[in-house]
């Protein structure tokens, strides 16, 4: 994995490319030990980009011998992990932010570590989140272009640590083109 990483001017932000998913659990297992309990991350991207994938590997990375579906029919699936329960919500389905709501699961969030597939229909409710998107790269069907960020200031050093860890390890992502640049990392705009 070798990441690029750039900041926008509220918020900090990097790029990498998962070639496999082989790289995606590298990169599920990276995040992990970075959550806590009351931390959410938003997945955003298409069908079939790999959201799910990444959630299985993710509660795999932390501790969870659980299978992990996807939530789409039943909307919300709660796993046990090392790290405290970890609240899986698929808002495909959902119309927005009433029918999330409808669903009653903001009692558990500060208890959880919550992950939205969809996320974008449910942002409102989750404003400190962590945002992860997905998108096909390449001519390779199995690549997918992975874009991290967050404007909530407790992510700024997670995340410029989490370059770190992963340069090296994945495939620079600079416009969906592979180069062979090295990470930088540049919070908040500086």
């Amino acid at each position: 994995m070798d990441i690029e990483a750039i900041s926008a001017t509220d918020m900090s932000e990097f790029h990498f490319l998962c070639e496999d998913e082989a790289d995606t659990a590298s990169a599920a297992a990276a995040i992990a030990p970075l959550l806590r309990q009351g931390d959410a991350i938003l997945l955003t991207g298409g069908l079939a980009t790999g959201k799910t994938y990444f959630v299985k590997a993710l509660v795999k990375a932390l501790g969870s011998e659980d299978l992990v579906t996807s939530p789409t029919f039943a909307l919300a699936q709660f796993y046990g992990t090392a790290a405290g329960a970890f609240l899986h919500v698929d808002a495909y389905r959902l119309s927005g932010m009433a029918e999330y709501r409808d669903l009653g699961l903001e009692e558990y969030v500060e208890t959880s570590i919550v992950a939205v597939e969809w996320g974008e229909k449910v942002e409102e409710a989750f404003p400190e989140r962590l945002s992860i998107s997905l998108d096909f790269a390449g001519p390779d069907a199995g690549a997918r272009r992975f874009t991290i960020s967050s404007s909530n200031p407790r992510w700024t050093a997670p995340l410029a640590r989490l370059a770190r860890e992963m340069r090296g390890r994945l495939s620079v992502a600079t416009e969906n083109r592979i180069s062979p640049q090295r990470c930088h990392f540049s919070p908040r705009g500086k």
